[in-house]
């Protein structure tokens, strides 16, 4: 409640006239320096948001008066860089991923560069240092669907695998039990074969049936054996590696309904440089062949 203003008998302080319950407020206002201070905050606040991208408008934000902002500035440095890299990322293009391989000065630039350009646009699919996972295919071993060659890693990064591209690497397994193609028992039967390429135990009387279904149905694509056929897109299936499981169940899947993954043409989304780096990377990871 308000009351007259009077001295505080302990402090010396006059009070500011309002009391509650007994208790007296004393008027101890902010120092003056603490004042200044806040008020020079404030008229550089004004400053800013005048010489400064600030305020946001309708469809996008005021620029400032001095034409600055760390975008521009951000934007002006990868340019700078990118220019400066112009001279090496020519040679890059020029040269053939053996040539590339043979220049100490060039695969340093390679590994520095492609370690950053794998990250920010194959790990997502082929895990960190080409580890791969379900469906995305190891990069680090020597199991090559399409060939481990630099020229055929190349030609899949450049233009991708079932894609709308024109280049675009192509390999349609059929759904032999969705479409009707093979009986349940059938499936059943290639599937041991498969799985006895690798080794796995199976009835004997089923692996021979599938033997004789796989003759006539999947070794054009995998090989009279399983070993695959690089220029048909056809795993090889004789070596205990899966691209989506290798137990019976899943095998029995895939026979079913077929695989049908799909790469970008990465040549139209990143340039020749990047895409050279890439499979010079890509082969260096280990795997290559």
């Amino acid at each position: 409640m308000p009351t007259k203003i009077e001295k505080d008998a302990t402090t010396g302080t006059e009070t500011t006239g309002h009391e509650w319950d007994g208790i007296k407020e004393l008027n101890t206002p902010l120092p003056k320096w603490w004042l200044y201070t806040f008020y020079a905050c404030i008229v550089w606040g004004v400053i800013y948001t005048v010489l400064f991208p600030s305020w946001p408008t309708l469809t996008s934000h005021f620029g400032g008066t001095a034409g600055y902002s760390r975008r521009g500035e951000v934007a002006d440095a990868l340019a700078a860089q990118k220019a400066g890299q112009a001279e090496i990322r020519e040679k890059i293009v020029a040269m053939d991923i053996d040539s590339i391989r043979k220049d100490p000065a060039l695969m340093g630039y390679v590994q520095a560069a492609g370690r950053v350009a794998f990250a920010d646009n194959c790990a997502g699919c082929h895990g960190a240092g080409g580890a791969g996972a379900v469906g995305f295919p190891t990069l680090a071993d020597d199991d090559w669907i399409w060939g481990g060659k630099p020229d055929q890693i190349l030609q899949t990064i450049t233009y991708g695998i079932r894609n709308a591209n024109e280049n675009s690497r192509v390999s349609d397994m059929p759904r032999f039990g969705a479409d009707g193609l093979l009986t349940k028992e059938q499936i059943g039967d290639v599937a041991d074969y498969v799985l006895s390429l690798s080794g796995a135990a199976g009835k004997a009387d089923a692996v021979e049936r599938g033997a004789l279904v796989f003759a006539e149905n999947c070794a054009a694509c995998h090989g009279e054996k399983g070993e695959g056929v690089q220029d048909m897109g056809g795993p090889r299936l004789s070596d205990g590696i899966w691209l989506y499981g290798g137990d019976r169940k899943t095998v029995v899947e895939t026979i079913t309904y077929a695989r049908r993954g799909n790469m970008p043409a990465w040549i139209e989304r990143l340039d020749p440089a990047t895409v050279k780096v890439l499979a010079t990377y890509v082969h260096a990871l280990g795997g290559g062949q």
